[in-house]
């Protein structure tokens, strides 16, 4: 049985994946998710990408997990991304959920189509970067209560971490690694992923769901979770 840490994306904190760690658990695997710093009941204070990485590291040590499946979903792929290359043995495999992953030597604001604007959006916000507004999640299989939901949780994001420069300890296409594919987000990987899927130890999988499936799809995704 596999120990999943699981870690969300930008606003969000561990208990956005109440549903997904209660489906791993009954299937006997060990589930534990993860809040970043600056996020959800940690809220409030200043984090970088750096910290966040450090973050996921410290979890998997201070637990002294093995047989350790690393989850990061949307912005999160760039911290776990880099987790997997720090612990070493203890890492089975990484599963990003249509996620960002790291490109050494570039933050997550330098993979988006307008950084300048979300660094100005940050700034305006007092470092943080304000949470989406229930409009953002039409069209992504998600019922009016899910949508209710999460932006009920959310909570500012430290701007810092979407700045800072990715630093990767080994290349990514050397670890083992399942990329999943939200379809109703968008159909394709970005091309970045597309290159790494042309290593023997990186695989697809597509989810018929928007890109919040941890709440549109909580028991598809934990299955695929568990056959990665």
């Amino acid at each position: 049985m596999a120990n999943f840490v699981l870690v969300a994306g930008a606003w969000l904190g561990g208990w956005a994946w109440d549903e997904v760690a209660a489906e791993l658990r009954a299937a006997g695997h060990g589930a534990h998710p993860l809040t970043l710093s600056g996020l959800a009941e940690k809220r409030g204070g200043p984090a970088g990408q750096h910290t966040h990485v450090a973050d996921i590291v410290s979890e998997v040590e201070r637990l002294d997990l093995r047989d350790v499946v690393l989850v990061g979903h949307s912005y999160a792929g760039i911290p776990v991304g880099q987790a997997a290359a720090r612990i070493g043995a203890r890492l089975t495999r990484v599963v990003f959920v249509d996620a960002n992953v790291p490109v050494d030597g570039e933050s997550f604001a330098d993979q988006g189509a307008e950084p300048t604007a979300l660094a100005a959006a940050v700034a305006a916000n007092g470092g943080f970067w304000a949470p989406l507004p229930a409009a953002e999640f039409a069209d992504q299989g998600l019922t009016t209560g899910q949508i209710a939901r999460i932006v009920a949780g959310m909570t500012p994001h430290p701007g810092a971490s979407l700045t800072e420069p990715a630093v990767l300890a080994r290349p990514l296409g050397e670890l083992p690694a399942t990329y999943v594919k939200c379809l109703l987000d968008w159909p394709e990987p970005p091309p970045v992923v597309v290159e790494l899927l042309g290593s023997e130890r990186w695989r697809l999988v597509e989810l018929a769901t928007g890109h919040w499936p941890m709440f549109s799809q909580p028991v598809e995704l934990a299955r695929v979770l568990a056959q990665s």
